[in-house]
């Protein structure tokens, strides 16, 4: 039954964020963009609309804006490609979408949206993904749309570097979304660039459901953002919701709890999560995570470094 309260929590990524690391520039950027994410996914919960839109439409603001890695402004790969990865999930009835290493698709998390009603399948990869996009009729984009100099420049400093390996600051990472809505239902979006430098079809945690993206209305939703390996061999977003469905413990134990996990194995990222009782939280290891969270009370954050929000 509908009690009219909903949340909306996003992330863009968490990393080596800190006010020596960023410009002014770079975090006025950042948070104008949070803002109108939480703007695009708030006005669908205050209408009465459901999670899962909620997340789409934060989602697709933080896609197309370069200050994030995800759809716009994505990391490019060891030979200069675009790959991206999303997934979408439904807390209702756990039907889920997800993409890989696809290069076209304006929106990757709307794709992978598409997928989990458009298909019988969870999960579509590389060129198959792609076809898939253009049978649907979904936005494309060229390369021009995606790649920015700075991410150029970051590939070229990397390959130029013979200790180089993948994107070790992380300053820049996935973009993802929770919500709880009116009706009490909650929903997961992620989507990502992944790694700069990222070689041989790597995928990481984002577009792995279970790990970096997950939701059940029996427990939670969860988002992740960090080394997406270690998201991955925690099994990050079904173990929050788990230990939250099965050992009762509240967003914050559950999050922090398995976040440990994840530094104890070597990671460092972060989660954001948000229970159908609406209790909420933010989670990370790094210094900092590009974050917001909004809800039905008027609540209203924004926030980058460790020490805020």
């Amino acid at each position: 039954m509908s009690d009219s309260q909903w949340t909306l929590m996003i992330h863009g990524g968490a990393g080596m964020l800190t006010r020596a690391t960023l410009t002014p520039a770079q975090s006025a950027g950042a948070r104008e963009a949070l803002g109108r994410a939480l703007d695009a996914g708030g006005s669908v919960l205050a209408g009465g609309g459901g999670a899962l839109d909620a997340v789409e439409a934060a989602v697709r603001v933080l896609e197309d804006d370069p200050h994030f890695n995800a759809g716009r402004g994505a990391v490019l790969s060891y030979d200069g490609a675009v790959s991206l990865d999303a997934a979408i999930m439904d807390g209702r009835d756990r039907r889920a979408g997800s993409v890989a290493g696809v290069s076209a698709t304006r929106n990757p998390v709307s794709l992978a949206r598409r997928v989990m009603t458009g298909s019988p399948h969870v999960m579509l990869s590389g060129a198959g993904a792609d076809q898939f996009s253009l049978e649907h009729g979904l936005d494309q984009a060229g390369r021009d749309w995606f790649v920015t100099p700075e991410r150029e420049s970051q590939l070229a400093e990397m390959i130029a570097d013979p200790d180089g390996w993948f994107d070790v600051a992380m300053k820049y990472g996935t973009v993802g979304a929770v919500a709880r809505d009116a009706e009490g239902h909650v929903a997961a979006a992620t989507s990502t660039g992944g790694v700069t430098g990222k070689r041989w079809g790597r995928i990481g945690d984002s577009p792995l459901i279970g790990a970096g993206t997950y939701a059940d209305d029996r427990g939670c939703a969860v988002s992740a953002t960090g080394s997406g390996e270690f998201f991955i061999r925690a099994g990050a977003g079904h173990e929050i919701a788990a230990r939250m469905r099965l050992l009762g413990e509240d967003v914050a134990t559950a999050a922090r709890t398995v976040m440990a996990d994840v530094a104890a194995l070597g990671g460092a990222g972060g989660v954001i999560v948000v229970a159908p009782d609406a209790s909420a939280i933010w989670d990370f290891t790094t210094p900092g995570m590009f974050r917001g969270r909004a809800d039905s009370s008027g609540a209203r954050t924004v926030a980058i470094f460790g020490d805020e929000g």
